[in-house]
């Protein structure tokens, strides 16, 4: 049955060397039997991937993690779930963040930022298994002592932010978070209280943005999201459009652009 809770689930962990990618690897798992709640983090990945198949840089020092759930949630409510999960990444990062100057914030939706710049990416991937249940992985990147200077938006790690800790000592606060962050997620039933508590640490809204799909880029006012998370835009003629994926820019803050969901 779709849409336990996470209170039923045995969450555990597993840390790995050398691996192609997390995502990969709790897939192949899953396939084979694995349960919900396992937990994998490497070292290294030797292939890891982003969003639309983007190369994502994986040496070691930062933090490669993926979780495995099964039937997560409902069709309908699945949407909502990389909303938790950003949340889940936001807290931990803020746990151990020195809190004086710095702007910790997400980015639709669910880029983490720390004074504009990324500091983490999530990829999320799903696959029927053979049984009819739904596999979802859910890959979490997070910077912590070296970031990618990739073109394009800026980047940072938590070391350049004073934020002294190893990867081992991170998970440890997102294995945490995440466990709390699910289970106010009830299986997509707490999207009201996971959509309030993006929105609460959000960045842009309200604000003048650019939607890049992959053939086209729109304009307009980023008028927030809605109960399925999806983004609001209010176009420069009165219109309207929502959004469920693509990357956002914020043309009047910066000429660099930061993308979006571009992770692990």
């Amino acid at each position: 049955m779709s849409g336990s809770s996470a209170k039923t689930i045995a969450f555990r962990h597993l840390p790995l060397g050398d691996v192609g990618s997390t995502n990969a690897e709790l897939l192949e798992r899953a396939r084979k039997g694995e349960e919900a709640g396992l937990w994998i983090t490497a070292d290294r990945q030797l292939s890891g991937r982003g969003r639309r198949g983007r190369t994502w840089t994986s040496e070691p020092g930062n933090l490669y993690s993926s979780l495995l759930l099964i039937d997560p949630a409902e069709p309908h409510l699945l949407g909502s779930l990389p909303l938790a999960v950003a949340i889940a990444v936001h807290d931990a990062i803020a746990a151990v963040l020195p809190g004086e100057g710095r702007r910790l914030a997400i980015k639709w939706p669910n880029d983490v930022l720390i004074d504009g710049a990324k500091t983490s990416g999530i990829l999320i991937e799903s696959e029927f298994l053979p049984d009819s249940r739904q596999a979802v992985v859910i890959g979490c990147g997070v910077n912590i002592a070296h970031h990618p200077n990739a073109g394009g938006y800026a980047s940072t790690c938590l070391h350049e932010c004073g934020a002294g800790i190893s990867p081992d000592e991170f998970f440890a606060h997102l294995f945490m978070a995440m466990e709390h962050t699910l289970d106010i997620w009830d299986a997509g039933r707490g999207i009201a209280t996971i959509r309030d508590r993006w929105i609460e640490r959000a960045t842009g809204i309200g604000g003048q943005i650019a939607v890049r799909l992959p053939d086209s880029e729109i304009h307009g006012l980023f008028a927030g999201i809605d109960g399925d998370g999806r983004l609001l835009l209010t176009l420069p003629d009165g219109g309207h459009r929502t959004f469920a994926a693509g990357d956002v820019f914020f043309p009047a803050v910066s000429a660099a652009p930061n993308q979006i969901q571009d992770n692990a």
